[in-house]
């Protein structure tokens, strides 16, 4: 993949730029050009490929220029004079190392490496603490506790340096409760490990305008960049810097209590959550100095520190035991790069999906955005949610147990070239499927970055097709096919606009797997519905993870998975988002089940073949019948398409009294046949027991139905993710197209939906 591409921004309206960032390796030159997005599945049993050319002041050849990543996460605190007059001193924090085994490791350094110069507190190569002091001139002295350090057990490090005697004292103390590390209690790791030597004869070279860097240290400057190297990884809590000696007894001081004399304290508890929304990437110093810093590719915030007790979850309740970063080397949530051309989108640009398209000699990428309508001026009845925050969320997928895909697929996973091109690079950033190197959970996700699964053409290993973005080209391909006028709205626009955004169309339509939502969003569709708004629920899995954007930069997203279908799980105490100190999770754990908003919530996912709905007797009811005209009582519903070969299948929704299907909810057909494959998901299990496949459990199905909402408003749910690939069958002739456009039809109309009542039974059975 020589060239690839990010923008500034996901969504743009008309009179706005939009910035684009591209790397091209081994051409000079490249041609660029915007086009249409229509359709992206290039399955030969369907449509194919459908891209519109646009007439634009872009097009044209540019020129080529390598654009590297350098991705993990580390804290820089800029260069001051009162660093480079220090000669003694001393550095303490507390650490929670991950992978000490892995290699030097920065912790607390202002360490230049082409010059060998200043000073630092490490992890050698040995796993040991180490404090190292070099004088520019090639001499180092690196001095270490001479004993490993333990993965995921708190310490209590720190070094100090005499200049008058040449002596250095360095310790690491095992700090063990019963709530804060691997262990409650163990001997090996009691004693505490002090060395002293003496009649050093260096004095730290510290004339150099380095940062200060945390959980890393300075190994480069290219290009005006700080180039970190020996990234750490592991959380880190109250690291203290004093400009002189400081004894035993006043480090320990220092951690709760620091001393007025103190260089700098850093407080990692201090500007998260909602008082912190402005600014969460600053790192502040309390001390009178007020040395603060900056958070570099986002290390996670608001983590349980060394004195978590675990007697309070939320960190807003305990600030004080939430004094903790986690770093990692592979962080990344923003790469940097140059901008290499810009497009001011035209005011007549008709909302869409967009990309630019990029050609390099026989490479070529498409770098997607979203056309959206002026704000406040909607140009059509009709708008098509694009779940951006879902995107973000799988944004750059790897595979890191394929024998598990199998066993989950029933089939060898589908490995594309930008799978092989992800495995070989991860600086590109992780999805919050994926693991760091360390083993711990990806929450953090953000499009400023190249996003290889976003892109037309892509087949993404998680499905027997397509999954997400192209995905929602099936819709988007319908809709143009249909002669429909719509609008393209996204997640990003939702949550900054809330129902103000919505209540100029007649209908909105989500995408296939609208399954990462804020708080803001589900507000903004359910005022969206009790204004009388229709909504076409076109997919399955949605309004189900818990998420917030960056209040700093909404490029970026945050989840934190727990008792759901989880990729991973949160440590104890580390359930609430940093950027907001919501309660993360499943928002059905938080009261607001997807069945309140869609009628239909996630119950069971399988990734071999789909297959098809059976109409209910609901269909035959005159308040609904119209949505089945021209359809067969006998119809099968969807028994083609080309996600797996049905409508229904990947991951189903089924209907639900308990967690909030309005009882009036019509169930008008319900899908049948699904395989072994197809399992319950894991929040519906109480235990695990036989028989839970699709084949032997009725509740593997998905659940169409339709309902009124107040104001003459109503809702349709398809509760499948395969849906939208049938629509193209047989050239848009077939039953699934035909029941889409007939609630469609009715739903963009001015006129209130009628519903004539009849008295609900309310009960808890989820059988249908």
């Amino acid at each position: 993949m020589a060239i690839n591409g990010y923008t500034d921004r996901l969504s743009v309206e008309p009179g706005q730029k939009i910035r684009f960032m591209i790397n091209c390796e081994g051409y000079e030159k490249y041609q660029a050009e915007v086009v249409r997005l229509i359709h992206g599945d290039t399955n030969p049993a369907g449509p194919g490929l459908k891209i519109e050319h646009i007439d634009n002041d872009l097009k044209g050849e540019y020129r080529g220029r390598e654009q590297k990543i350098y991705s993990g996460s580390y804290i820089v605190v800029k260069d001051n004079p009162i660093f480079r007059s220090i000669q003694s001193f001393s550095l303490q924090a507390m650490i929670w190392p991950t992978t000490p085994n892995k290699g030097v490791q920065g912790l607390v350094t202002k360490w230049y490496e082409p010059k060998k110069a200043g000073y630092g507190l490490f992890i050698d190569e040995n796993g040991y603490l180490s404090l190292w002091i070099g004088d520019g001139s090639g001499k180092v002295e690196k001095i270490s506790t001479e004993k490993k350090l333990v993965e995921r057990c708190w310490f209590f490090v720190g070094a100090s340096f005499d200049v008058s005697n040449g002596t250095v004292e360095i310790f690491q103390k095992p700090l063990v409760d019963k709530a804060n590390g691997r262990f409650s209690v163990s001997n090996s790791l009691e004693s505490m490990t002090a060395h002293v030597k003496q009649d050093i004869k260096l004095i730290p070279d510290t004339d150099y305008e380095v940062p200060l860097i945390m959980a890393g240290y300075l190994e480069n400057i290219f290009s005006g960049k700080n180039i970190v190297g020996g990234l750490y990884n592991g959380k880190m809590d109250r690291p203290r810097m004093a400009k002189r000696v400081l004894t035993p007894k006043e480090m320990e001081q220092c951690v709760e209590s620091p001393l007025e004399d103190l260089l700098a304290a850093w407080d990692f508890a201090a500007n998260i959550g909602p008082k912190g929304l402005e600014k969460p990437s600053c790192i502040v110093d309390k001390s009178p100095n007020k040395l603060h810093g900056k958070a570099v590719n986002l290390p996670t915030r608001a983590m349980t520190g060394y004195n978590w007790t675990s007697e309070e979850h939320n960190f807003i309740h305990a600030p004080e035991q939430y004094g903790a970063i986690h770093f990692h080397d592979d962080d990344l949530v923003d790469a940097q790069w140059e901008v290499d051309f810009e497009f001011t989108i035209p005011d007549n640009l008709k909302s869409g999906v967009y990309a630019a398209h990029l050609k390099a000699g026989e490479d070529e990428d498409y770098v997607t955005f979203f056309v959206r309508p002026k704000k406040g001026k909607a140009t059509a009845k009709i708008a098509l949610l694009i779940p951006t925050a879902s995107y973000l969320a799988y944004a750059n997928t790897r595979f890191q147990d394929i024998p598990l895909a199998q066993l989950m697929f029933g089939r060898a996973p589908v490995i594309q070239e930008e799978d092989l091109f992800l495995m070989e690079h991860n600086e590109y950033g992780l999805s919050t499927y994926d693991l760091h190197s360390d083993g711990s959970g990806v929450c953090y996700s953000s499009a400023l970055r190249p996003i290889l699964n976003m892109r037309p053409k892509y087949r993404h290993n998680l499905s027997p097709s397509l999954w997400q973005f192209n995905a929602d080209l099936h819709l988007v391909d319908w809709l143009t096919e249909k002669g429909y006028t719509f609008d393209v709205i996204t997640d990003h626009d939702l949550h900054e606009d809330g129902v103000d955004l919505l209540k100029s169309y007649n209908t909105v339509l989500t995408g296939s797997h609208p399954e990462y939502y804020s708080g803001a969003m589900l507000d903004a569709i359910e005022d969206y519905q009790q204004l009388g708004g229709r909504f076409m629920y076109m997919g399955a899995n949605g309004f189900y993870w818990i998420i917030q954007f960056n209040p700093e930069n909404p490029n970026i997203i945050e989840v934190r998975k727990q008792f759901g279908s989880n990729a991973w799980k949160a440590n104890p105490g580390e359930l609430h988002l940093s950027f907001s100190g919501e309660l993360g999770g499943l928002w059905r754990n938080r009261g607001r089940a997807p069945q309140k908003i869609a009628g239909t919530g996630f119950i069971a996912e399988g990734f071999d073949v789909s297959s098809y709905y059976r109409r209910n007797p609901d269909s035959f009811d005159p308040r609904a019948s119209w949505i089945f005209e021209g359809i067969g009582a006998d119809e099968l519903i969807g028994d083609f398409g080309l996600v797996g070969g049905g409508a229904a299948g990947l991951e189903l929704d089924a209907y639900d009294l308990e967690l909030g299907t309005p009882p009036e909810a019509l169930i008008l057909a319900s899908s049948e046949g699904h395989t072994n494959v197809y399992l319950q998901v894991v929040e519906e299990l109480f235990f695990n027991v036989p028989s839970m496949g699709g084949a032997e459990n009725p509740r593997v199905r998905a659940d169409m139905v339709y309902y009124p909402t107040p104001n003459g408003g109503a809702v349709f749910s398809v509760s499948s993710i395969a849906y939208c690939g049938s629509l193209s069958y047989n050239n848009y002739n077939n039953n699934i197209s035909r029941i889409t456009e007939n609630v469609l039809n009715k739903f963009m109309k001015d006129e209130p939906m009628q519903w004539e009542e009849k008295s609900p039974q309310i009960s808890g059975n989820k059988s249908k």
